[in-house]
């Protein structure tokens, strides 16, 4: 599945060199020359990954990597960082302010593409198109199916979305804002009853197959995906 990448990088070759290989690979990639173009797209629609380098011109990679970190808004993107700095020091003050990985510059392509990939798998799997099984349902995010054992399920693109973020994400409760962030995007601006009409949905499909039990209200709280049966009050 295509991720939606903000490349933070200001030598123009590079950033080409890094745009291109990422559009080949499938990916959607906008482009920074600086920190502070960067925090204006953030600010606009969140990434699924940033590719961030070191060494930028005004506010450092570091600093703005600390930012992102900071803001709760923020915090939980994905960060590899991009540096010709390979002291052991380096790489250690980067991990510990919060990048998720560390690539030292020069690097091949194909590294880069195995190192997005292996991040959003860990931290965003609903970017991948690994295929996800829960509950005896299965999707497959490539071919866009979705099936309980044997017997196909239909869904519409926003309630395939949703369960794909939800079977990526079992057992954990999600917001009704939560979810519009991760499904809908956090430059989308729609009624959190949306999420509601949605789930009804999404369960009236699950219905016919019996798995319609997966998706659990949490009352007060939101929604979770969980092959468990429901407790008392859920």
């Amino acid at each position: 599945m295509a991720a939606n990448i903000l490349l933070v990088e200001d030598e123009p070759a590079i950033q080409e060199l890094i745009a291109a290989n990422l559009g080949r690979a499938g990916h959607h990639v906008v482009r920074a020359g600086d920190a502070e173009t960067a925090q204006r797209i953030v600010r606009d629609a969140l990434p699924d990954l940033v590719l961030l380098d070191w060494m930028l011109p005004g506010m450092s990679g570091i600093e703005l990597a600390r930012r992102l970190r900071a803001d709760e808004r923020t915090r939980t993107i994905p960060i590899i960082m991009l540096t010709a700095r390979g002291e052991e020091q380096d790489k250690v003050a980067g991990l510990e302010m919060g990048a998720d990985d560390y690539i030292t510059k020069p690097f091949s392509p194909r590294e880069l593409v195995a190192r997005i990939k292996a991040v959003l798998r860990r931290r965003a799997p609903q970017a991948t198109e690994d295929p996800v099984e829960l509950g005896g349902l299965s999707l497959d995010p490539a071919t866009h199916r979705v099936a309980a054992g044997e017997r196909p399920v239909t869904l519409g693109p926003t309630e395939f979305r949703l369960l794909h973020f939800l079977m990526t994400h079992p057992e954990r409760v999600h917001s009704r804002a939560q979810l519009l962030d991760q499904v809908w995007g956090d430059h989308v601006f729609v009624e959190e009853r949306t999420v509601d009409v949605h789930v009804r949905r999404l369960r009236a499909a699950l219905e016919p197959v019996g798995h319609d039990g997966l998706i659990q209200t949490v009352r007060g709280s939101g929604y979770r995906l969980s092959a468990q049966p429901a407790v008392a009050g859920v």
